[in-house]
């Protein structure tokens, strides 16, 4: 396994969950738990990228180390593009970004994200997507879609359901549809080029980050996984979800 490293980008102001990242989940702020997944990932190094400091100040406090940015930064991937220009890490080495709200990420899957990129040299990112089977999702816009070559690159994210019957039936059997999962493995020459551009028209309409990447015309490989992965804490609902899930599974790390 390649050496990388893990950035955990960390705001406060939430629009959805105000101050979230420090939100008790069973006697820990959720950034803490975040961060001790993380910890079981092989990372050679596991940051936490914030613009606030109250959460530099708890994460200090649990042992965490902390990079300050700026307060400006319009989406997680700016964040980790300037923490890593303050780093000075090499052009060729890889970082994965896990959201600060992931408190329950799977540790294969971040093995999963770097293998996809060091598999596929040409591919400056690496991210992953699970099959979606209810027409539900499907046409939920919170949930983003992905459709990829037979190369498994990435064409285009979208919370539209795309591909789109032409007849206008959308048939999640056909196993056709793709749930992008927000996990991201970069090369850091590619993180400082991101830094330097400004915001694409598709991502402004559809609010995806992602979307920057391909406008540039930078590969994203994408890997399918069979499992779900838990949602991310965006809602007061989703963070009782996880206190109900680390309450009944005894989770103590």
């Amino acid at each position: 396994m390649i050496d990388f490293h893990i950035i955990i980008p960390a705001r406060f102001a939430s629009s959805r969950l105000p101050g979230k990242m420090l939100r008790e989940i069973a006697g820990k702020p959720l950034i803490q738990r975040v961060y001790e997944r993380a910890l079981l990932c092989g990372a050679k190094s596991v940051i936490i990228a914030t613009d606030d400091e109250r959460i530099q100040k708890v994460a200090e406090n649990f042992g965490a180390e902390v990079c300050m940015t700026s307060v400006h930064h319009m989406c997680g991937t700016d964040r980790i593009a300037e923490t890593v220009s303050q780093l000075g890490l090499d052009e060729e080495e890889i970082v994965v970004n896990i959201q600060g709200d992931e408190p329950l990420l799977p540790v294969p899957a971040v093995k999963k994200v770097v293998e996809g990129l060091i598999h596929h040299p040409d591919a400056k990112a690496s991210t992953l997507c699970t099959p979606i089977f209810d027409n539900h999702s499907i046409l939920d816009p919170n949930i983003v879609k992905v459709v990829v070559n037979k190369e498994g690159y990435a064409h285009y994210f979208s919370r539209a359901p795309i591909p789109w019957d032409r007849e206008a039936k959308v048939l999640a059997k056909e196993q056709n549809y793709f749930r992008h999962v927000g996990l991201y493995a970069y090369r850091v020459d590619l993180l400082k080029k991101y830094q330097q551009w400004e915001p694409s028209p598709v991502e402004q309409i559809e609010l995806l980050e992602q979307l920057r990447i391909l406008w540039h015309g930078e590969k994203i490989h994408v890997s399918t996984i069979e499992e779900m992965i838990s949602p991310g804490v965006d809602t007061e609902l989703d963070l009782e979800k996880v206190k109900e899930f680390f309450k009944e599974n005894f989770v103590e790390t």
